[in-house]
């Protein structure tokens, strides 16, 4: 099976629809998968919870939720909500979350 990484930078949520169910669908299949929020994709986390949207909790829950970027977070004004998500904030890249260590891991990386 392979390995891929959803590299999220848009922070329209129909199109992270997609992010989510893709990622879940490859899952499902026995690929390993992970999402990272980075770019504007970091102000999503709390209008999912807040809406406990279905494809967001299930991506969570089973794992595939990599982190949020740290910078960005700040930068947009939503550090202390995504703090509170549990979810890494990510930073190993001046700050922001950089897709390095799972490209090192092997994880074939796809932007959205």
């Amino acid at each position: 099976m392979k390995k891929y990484l959803f590299y999220a930078m848009q922070g329209n949520k129909m199109c992270f629809m997609h992010v989510l169910l893709n990622a879940l669908q490859l899952s499902e299949a026995g690929h390993e998968v992970k999402i990272i929020f980075e770019g504007e994709s970091v102000k999503l986390p709390s209008d999912l919870a807040l809406e406990a949207n279905k494809l967001y909790l299930q991506a969570r829950d089973k794992g595939l939720l990599a982190g949020i970027c740290f910078a960005c977070s700040i930068q947009l004004e939503v550090l202390d909500f995504n703090k509170a998500t549990g979810l890494p904030l990510l930073n190993d890249m001046n700050g922001h979350a950089g897709i390095l260590p799972l490209v090192k891991e092997g994880y074939e990386v796809i932007w959205a």
